[in-house]
Formats: structure tokens, C-alpha cells, sequence
């Protein structure tokens, strides 16, 4: 279960800028999220995530923590963190952080965003340990992208702030998004409203896919799906995607 399957079963990011609601805003939040493994008959909670925000003056802190179940931890332990810092006036990610404990191995990566006009720059620090090995390597890069560009977690809230009811089933978007070791291109569609049956409630929502590709064409994980509520908050309350054996689910649990 990696982090981009874990993460991104609550990080997920639609943005355009006729539909960008500038109005809103996130106070103190916590959101907090069971993932599910699904596989024929097996349908077993592996994982789950809490996401934060709160408000620090002039930019927002979001974190999200996630961790495997204990009898998953016997296959594969996931202990993982990611925090953005995002700016209150333009809600781009202005530092983001992945602190990931997974099977055995660690890894921390530190993205500063930097931005010249339309260009966005990422200097980026990685540190990685892999399993049973006592020395952390470290090492430096750069990405770049031309647009709208944004982390694995910063996405999560542009997608709340985005007015679904400006936009028509079929309407699509590409952005970039960096983590700390490349950049992707995420491409969202929007499918329209949807009934959506969850541990026995009916949530009226927004249906969204999305593809992470990389070099333009090359898919790195299969479509995502996603419902959020149709409400004024816009929580996500589903997330479904394949992975190579069955496929995960993440499932809003409540919040406060």
C-alpha cells in the first residue's frame, strides 16, 4: 500500500479559474477517513487517515497522517505524514513535506515552491533509509512547470474551493503537481451529481475521476474516482481506485 494509494485516497485537487469560489475560507478542521481493501470476497479495513487544518496568520497548515491496520502491518507497514503550508490569499502551496515510514524503509521529502511569473520552481531535499540499513542518503533536485501547480496534499483544497455549479458533466482539467522526487501532470473530469450510499446513508454529490501521468502521456496509476459532497463544505466522502492486486477504498468517517 504506498503513499500515493494511501494519500491520495483523500488528497485529490480539481482547479480552474472560472470556477475558483476566491470567498471561501477553512477554519480548525479534522476530517478523518477508513480505507478499505477490497479483493473477490475479502473486504477488510487496512488503513486509515486523519486530515487537519488550521489557520496561522497569513497561510494555512494542512497535515494528513496515515497508518496501516496492525494485521496489515505483518505484510506491509505504512506510517506516513505529509504537511503543506498554503498561502490564505491564492491557496498555492508555498512548502510541502512527506515524512514516510513504509515496510521498513524511511523516506522525507522537502519541496520549497518558488514562482516567477507563470513558472513554478520546486527545490527539493530527499532523504532516503532503506530496510535494515543504518546510513540516510541525501540528495538535491529541481523540478519546474509552466501553470498551475500545486502538492499532494494542497490539491485536496483547491478542490474544495472550486464552484461545481459554474461547470457541466464532461468539463476536464490538467495541472501540475510535484512531489519530492518528480512531476506529474493530474488530469480531473468531472462527471456530474451523483447519489451516494454510504454505511447506510444517502449523500447527494459530486462525481470526479482523475489520472496521474507522467512525460505527458504515460499513465502512473490507474483512474481514480471520487465523490464529494454536493454541501457548502465540500468534503470528500469516497475515494476508489485500483491497485494491482483488488482495489482500495477510502471512506469518510466524520469530522469535527
Amino acid at each position: 500500500m504506498k503513499i500515493k494509494c494511501l494519500a491520495a485516497a483523500i488528497v485529490f485537487l480539481m482547479y480552474c479559474a472560472s470556477a475558483y469560489a476566491e470567498s471561501i475560507s477553512f477554519q480548525k478542521e479534522s476530517l478523518n477517513y477508513k480505507v478499505m481493501f477490497k479483493w473477490g470476497l475479502v473486504h477488510k479495513q487496512a488503513g486509515r487517515a486523519t486530515l487537519t487544518i488550521a489557520d496561522d496568520g497569513s497561510k494555512y497548515v494542512a497535515k494528513l497522517t496515515a497508518r496501516s491496520e496492525s494485521w496489515a502491518d505483518r505484510f506491509y507497514s505504512v506510517r506516513d505524514t505529509l504537511i503543506s503550508f498554503i498561502g490564505k490569499t491564492d491557496m498555492l502551496p508555498h512548502k510541502y513535506e512527506r515524512i514516510a515510514y513504509e515496510g521498513g524503509s524511511f523516506a522525507h521529502d522537502i519541496v520549497i515552491f518558488s514562482r516567477n511569473g507563470n513558472t513554478i520552481t520546486g527545490d527539493a531535499e530527499r532523504y532516503r533509509r532503506k530496510k535494515n540499513a543504518k546510513e540516510t542518503v541525501r540528495s538535491t533536485g529541481s523540478l519546474s512547470a509552466e501553470g498551475h501547480t500545486v502538492d499532494l496534499l494542497s490539491v485536496f483544497y483547491y478542490l474544495r474551493a472550486i464552484d461545481f455549479k459554474s461547470i457541466t458533466p464532461g468539463y476536464n482539467k490538467t495541472i501540475n503537481i510535484f512531489s519530492g522526487k518528480k512531476k506529474e501532470l493530474l488530469n480531473i473530469k468531472y462527471h456530474g451529481e451523483e447519489v451516494l450510499s454510504l454505511d447506510g446513508k444517502k449523500y447527494n454529490t459530486y462525481r470526479i475521476s482523475f489520472t496521474f501521468t507522467t512525460d505527458g502521456s504515460k499513465k502512473s496509476s490507474d483512474d481514480i474516482y471520487t465523490w464529494i459532497s454536493v454541501e457548502n463544505s465540500h468534503i470528500p466522502l469516497k475515494l476508489e481506485g485500483k491497485l494491482k492486486v483488488g482495489k482500495i477504498q477510502c471512506l469518510y468517517t466524520g469530522g469535527k
